[in-house]
């Protein structure tokens, strides 16, 4: 088994409050944490109104799956999430 430890970290220009804040980023959770190999969760910046910290653990039977699958998730966010991508890391355990 393998394993990835993605952190992204987010830009939030325009973002007014942490209500806004929510809503904006709110489809995260929703759209990976259904996904039984990967967990996600809010792991930073929890109380700035610019910006958003989310971890994702991702796992899988190869480290190619788990690469692939970590491909597809920041591709995705890239498309689909109204904030600004700022860094992305990488840990695989």
């Amino acid at each position: 088994m393998h394993i990835a430890i993605l952190t992204l970290t987010f830009s939030l220009p325009g973002c007014g409050s942490l209500k806004e804040k929510r809503q904006r980023m709110v489809g995260l959770h929703a759209r990976f944490g259904n996904t039984p190999s990967v967990a996600v969760c809010e792991s930073g910046e929890r109380d700035r109104h610019d910006a958003s910290e989310w971890t994702l653990v991702v796992v899988g039977l190869s480290k190619r799956e788990v690469e692939s699958l970590c491909s597809q998730i920041e591709d995705k966010i890239e498309r689909t999430v109204d904030a600004r991508v700022m860094n992305v890391e990488r840990e695989f355990v």
